[in-house]
């Protein structure tokens, strides 16, 4: 069954570009350990909440926008073999630095509950 990774984080809004950089820089590393897609967004419309919301998960500050990826993969044992390869690949210490803080950054496994497209 199709299974998820999906991140949040806070990137300095000076970085957009940089961090575009980034990912396009990453997804053939991704492609390579199994993942069967990728997408990156940018924040447009993230309101502030009342009580919780995205700011406040990633501890963003006021010069950055929030992002929300996720990565498909074919299943979470591939999902899961593909975390523990790249612990250990020399490709990915030759990666650009991460232009964001990720000791901020949210991040999970998840599998579907609901898919339009595929009827679950």
């Amino acid at each position: 069954m199709t299974y998820y990774t999906g991140v949040i984080a806070a990137v300095p809004t000076a970085n957009k570009d940089t961090y575009i950089e980034h990912v396009e820089a990453a997804w053939p590393l991704f492609k390579a350990y199994g993942a069967t897609r990728m997408v990156e967004t940018w924040g447009d419309d993230v309101p502030q909440g009342k009580v919780t919301d995205f700011y406040g998960a990633v501890k963003a500050k006021d010069d950055e926008t929030i992002v929300f990826s996720w990565i498909e993969w074919p299943d979470k044992a591939t999902a899961d073999a593909s975390w523990q390869k790249m612990e250990n690949d020399p490709a990915m210490k030759e990666m650009p630095e991460m232009p964001f803080d990720g000791m901020r950054m949210v991040w999970g496994g998840f599998e579907p509950v609901f898919d339009s497209e595929a009827g679950c």
